[in-house]
């Protein structure tokens, strides 16, 4: 294939990299229609490995063809399986062949969506502005997209200490304040890395003791902000959880509301993936009061299935956003006219002036797919834990460690011949044969001091014999390393 013409990266012609991209394209689309019928996951071998070590060998450039070879050999057989519908172990969606083919879009334009006033930039407003709608927020609300929850949520911490100290703290910093914010339990951790990147410290967020729902207890919360004023902090921020991670647990929403009305505190829902619940008649209900929120940080990647990334932060005031983020420079000056119009920008709604452009593939696929079509996979996913839940309940070697509240189920083998400590690693090693073996891709966490197999459901091509395969695969394995089908581990 002919190489860069001396005026560009670009060949000096296109038909042969138009051929290529063609085939490219074929290969992906063949891809994606055999994914069920091949392994979850398989390992990289050895050679693989070193292979993808090598220095880059910038004095032996290798030509397009060569480099897709390679792509094919080393890349594709290798992925990390969550477009597969037996990928469970963690909530992450599976992308749609729109979502590919948008994204080449995307790549195609190259646009620098951190300001100006182009199409890219209107394509990302009109997003937020639907997100928004969705989400039941008043006019006035802004956002802008990240690149996922995790910097969502550090930039709802940076709005509600704006919010509580004043614009000030921009640039004079904390001032030794001693802010103070609430979550429960179950919170993501990157809600406590967004108070150590915001000087605020991860030992100023208090863990809120749980229900027996693995819910924040609104009475233990109110508790804990009396306690911390009385003791001389500054309480700031509460951040109620829209599906937990290790359970799928959704906080009384509308409760924790009515609390930081009374409190004068900023109210910020982590709703990763469970913001999609609304778009559910039949599930709405569980996130009443998300519409309440100062912010709410979610992702499109999750349940609405856009390829990665594509994370979202919703501000019931743009005005929020703008007064914790704007930064004047002459270089970024705005204009009545011409290609500097436009403002406000993203990049004044957020940290990042190099953005590219996440908002078609959402733009896109809320156009062709719809809204009822994201309902009917958040309905199906959370039909399908109930399904595995009742089959684990009916199995006398398995048992369910928590309720199953939306789309995440936790149990564990029982362990029947097993020595009593060790169950744990029985359960730990059931999961690593599975995806090794490339059958399934549960995960693992901890519930109640217990090591749980994981299994979430955020696919949208994930099927009830999907969990079938799942109960199936791990009761073979335990037979298979001599657990019993027992209702027990033997005592030491």
């Amino acid at each position: 294939m002919p190489g860069p013409s001396g005026h560009g990266l670009d060949p000096a012609e296109l038909a042969g990299l138009r051929a290529l991209g063609h085939r490219m394209l074929e290969t992906m689309f063949d891809h994606l229609a055999g994914l069920a019928a091949g392994p979850v996951w398989r390992p990289m071998p050895p050679a693989v490995r070193a292979e993808l070590a090598l220095p880059l060998a910038a004095d032996r450039p290798i030509d397009a063809e060569a480099a897709w070879r390679r792509f094919q050999e080393l890349v594709l057989p290798y992925h990390a399986g969550n477009a597969h519908p037996r990928f469970m172990g963690w909530v992450q969606g599976g992308g749609t062949a729109l979502g590919m083919l948008a994204e080449m879009l995307a790549g195609g334009l190259n646009a620098n969506c951190g300001g100006r006033d182009h199409a890219a930039i209107a394509v990302e407003r009109q997003v937020i502005a639907w997100a928004a709608a969705m989400l039941g927020l008043p006019e006035g609300a802004g956002g802008v997209l990240v690149t996922g929850s995790s910097i969502a949520n550090f930039m709802a911490a940076l709005l509600a200490r704006n919010a509580t100290l004043g614009a000030a703290t921009r640039a004079a910093g904390l001032g030794g304040a001693p802010l103070t914010a609430y979550a429960q339990e179950g919170a993501h951790r990157c809600v406590a890395d967004a108070l150590d990147m915001a000087g605020i410290g991860r030992a100023n967020l208090r863990r809120v003791p749980p229900d027996n729902g693995f819910r924040i207890d609104p009475a233990a919360l109110a508790a804990a902000i009396a306690a911390d004023r009385a003791a001389g902090f500054t309480p700031f921020l509460v951040v109620g959880t829209a599906g937990s991670v290790d359970v799928g647990a959704v906080d009384d929403l509308a409760a924790l509301a009515a609390l930081c009305h009374r409190e004068r505190l900023w109210f910020h829902v982590d709703a990763a993936f469970g913001a999609f619940l609304r778009l559910s008649p039949a599930l709405a209900p569980l996130v009443a009061g998300i519409e309440a929120a100062d912010s709410i940080a979610f992702d499109f990647h999750k349940w609405a299935q856009a390829p990665y990334d594509a994370g979202c932060l919703l501000a019931r005031r743009e005005s929020d956003l703008l007064a914790a983020f704007s930064a004047p420079a002459a270089y970024l000056d705005a204009a009545p006219r011409g290609l500097a119009a436009g403002s406000p920008w993203p990049c004044d709604l957020g940290p990042d002036l190099s953005r590219g452009f996440r908002a078609l593939k959402i733009w896109l696929a809320l156009q062709v797919q719809g809204t009822a079509a994201i309902a009917d996979v958040v309905e199906r996913s959370c039909a399908i834990a109930r399904h595995l839940a009742a089959r684990i309940a009916a199995e006398p070697a398995l048992e369910l460690l928590a309720p199953v509240a939306l789309n995440i189920v936790c149990f564990r083998h029982r362990g029947a011949g097993t020595a009593a400590g060790e169950v744990d690693g029985l359960n730990a090693a059931l999961v690593a044969d599975l995806q090794e073996a490339g059958i399934a891709a549960p995960s693992l966490t901890t519930i109640g001091g217990a090591r749980a197999i994981r299994a979430a459901f955020v696919n949208h091509r994930t099927r009830h014999a999907d969990a079938d395969a799942l109960v199936d695969a791990v009761l073979a394995a335990a037979r298979a390393r001599g657990a019993g089908q027992g209702d027990g581990p033997t005592q030491a």
